[in-house]
């Protein structure tokens, strides 16, 4: 079965790289070390770059990859890192990142890109809006994400480029803010990534939503001191992937232990019934037991 989704993965990928030339965008803003007294001027500056990308992308005829990062440089927005080469990479935050008490930052999973960026700013809109103004909601787009059809999103390769800059943007977020509680929220593909990023990193708690494995047989394979979350939503098709891995043609294929399994030996929260796009949906189970901790009130959640 792993044979089959690999092989027929190779084609699609080559196909579509054919027919979507590159977009022309401005080299990222030089915004310099990040800290309380700098981070108005980083969102500024990354604002420009958005509305230049915005130009540049209109000149060039791509009228739908204009009209997403025009809307990035609106006043309101606040990014700590944009990039609108490629498929783009963006951090973006929704509320008082120098002064909150508890901060939340998203890895997203496949297919999320500047010109999908907008689903996924809804999340984390919807979970920023459910902690309150003492907290502050990162989007963290700060890596190139797989396809869902191709074959990186059956390997690791990709995860293993994204977990330092994981890892060093966190760090920068210790500048900003070195008292907050800081809670690493991973979905599908993006629990990969925070699997391979989780050692030593200087986080409170690290959530799975929606994972396909994450690459290590169990929780304590992650080296981590954080406490380690797990939640799948009852109509998420991804309980249906299979949570093995196999040596195929000298690469690793599978991500291996499904994490809400007792053998990974995650917490295990409840996550309602919804899909696997459903995890930070407004009125959610899944989203008040992931707001419950990143706001560090765990014995008031359920769990699965």
């Amino acid at each position: 079965m792993l044979a089959a989704l690999i092989t027929g993965a190779l084609v699609a990928p080559i196909s579509a790289a054919a027919t979507h030339p590159e977009i022309p965008a401005p080299a990222p803003a030089h915004t310099g070390t990040l800290t309380p007294s700098t981070l108005d001027s980083a969102y500024g500056a990354n604002r420009a770059n958005a509305a230049e990308a915005a130009r540049m992308a209109a000149a060039h005829g791509d009228r739908s990859r204009a009209d997403a990062v025009r809307s990035m440089a609106d006043p309101s927005r606040h990014f700590l890192t944009f990039d609108a080469r490629g498929s783009g990479r963006a951090a973006e935050v929704f509320g008082d990142l120098a002064k909150a008490d508890h901060v939340a930052v998203l890895v997203p999973g496949s297919d999320t890109s500047l010109d999908t960026y907008d689903r996924f700013r809804a999340g984390a809109l919807a979970l920023h809006k459910r902690l309150g103004p003492r907290a502050a909601v990162i989007a963290w787009l700060g890596y190139e994400t797989p396809g869902t059809i191709s074959a990186d999103v059956l390997t690791t390769g990709l995860a293993k480029e994204a977990a330092p800059e994981l890892r060093g943007f966190i760090r920068e977020l210790r500048r900003v803010n070195e008292h907050a509680r800081l809670t690493l929220l991973c979905h599908s593909y993006g629990t990969v990534v925070g699997a391979r990023a989780a050692s030593g990193l200087d986080i409170s708690d690290l959530v799975f939503i929606g994972s396909p494995g994450t690459g290590v047989d169990s929780a304590v394979g992650l080296h981590t001191k954080a406490r380690v979350w797990a939640g799948r939503g009852g109509g998420d098709w991804i309980a249906d992937v299979p949570h093995t891995s196999a040596d195929l043609f000298g690469t690793t294929v599978g991500f291996g232990t499904d994490p809400v399994s007792p053998a990974f030996g995650a917490r295990v929260f409840a996550a309602g019934d919804g899909g696997h796009s459903d995890y930070l949906k407004p009125g959610s189970v899944s989203l008040a037991n992931i707001a419950r901790i990143v706001l560090g009130k765990t014995p008031e959640m359920t769990h699965g």
